[in-house]
């Protein structure tokens, strides 16, 4: 294990290389993984530029995990911003200071795209990451985080990593 993380932007190529890290994450963080849908998702943020910006972190040349920005503009934020959308290190390289940098990274590569403000969202259950951010200068609101799905939900297939909730009326 080196002592510093690497960072490379992430291109069409690296699907491969990024489909079984979202599956670490989405399985840590238990989100749905759609055996088509996420790979598309993906794939039309890697191949468009204007929507963002996915980074692998690595350990010399081992992929370890990856970060994902999605930019946005708010008038409340005086113009363009971003949405770290994703972040995932290996159970490894948590704990070494490599998130602490891998944010840095992130925050040096905004500010050259002109981004005036850097979102996030935490699980409130994920007590180390909320202190870690809060260390380095992200702050929570007032307001509540909300989301309403409007596209029609993906057909789910066996090999997706969880199974929706069943709902009762």
């Amino acid at each position: 294990m080196t002592a510093e993380p690497s960072f490379r932007e992430a291109t069409d190529s690296d699907l491969p290389i990024l489909l079984p890290l979202l599956r670490e994450y989405y399985a840590f963080d238990g989100h749905t993984f759609d055996d088509q849908q996420t790979p598309a998702a993906l794939a039309a943020l890697l191949r468009d530029p204007s929507l963002g910006r996915v980074w692998l972190i690595a350990d010399g040349p081992t992929p370890v995990g990856y970060i994902a920005l999605c930019f946005g503009y708010s008038l409340e934020w005086l113009g363009r911003d971003a949405f770290v959308d994703e972040f995932y290190l290996r159970e490894d390289y948590r704990h070494r200071g490599w998130g602490r940098k891998t944010i840095a990274f992130v925050e040096n590569a905004a500010r050259s795209l002109h981004i005036r403000a850097l979102h996030l969202e935490v699980a409130r259950r994920n007590a180390p990451a909320l202190q870690i951010y809060r260390k380095l200068g992200f702050r929570e609101h007032l307001s509540t985080f909300m989301s309403k799905k409007i596209a029609p939900e993906p057909s789910r297939t066996s090999n997706s990593t969880r199974e929706p909730a069943k709902t009762t009326r």
